[in-house]
């Protein structure tokens, strides 16, 4: 069970380094992201952070605001 709480976990914090490195790319603030895809700043900074589980839907708001493919953000 650990190693799988690893696994989510590191999951989770690749994709929110993936989501920083594109949202800088776009040239986006966090509290722009935030603003663009309906989120509070703050849960920006945890996803980026990778500190919090991502919806699938507040991932499809951050791709859209972003302006990138879904792939983009999920890489490893």
């Amino acid at each position: 069970m650990r190693k799988k709480k690893r696994q989510a976990d590191k999951w989770l914090r690749a994709v929110g380094e993936n989501i920083r490195h594109e949202r800088k790319i776009a040239g986006l603030t966090q509290e722009k992201l935030a603003e663009l895809a309906d989120l509070a700043p703050r849960v920006v900074q945890k996803i980026e952070a990778g500190q919090i589980t991502i919806l699938i839907s507040t991932l499809r708001r951050l791709r859209k605001a972003i302006g990138c493919r879904y792939e983009r953000l999920l890489e490893e």
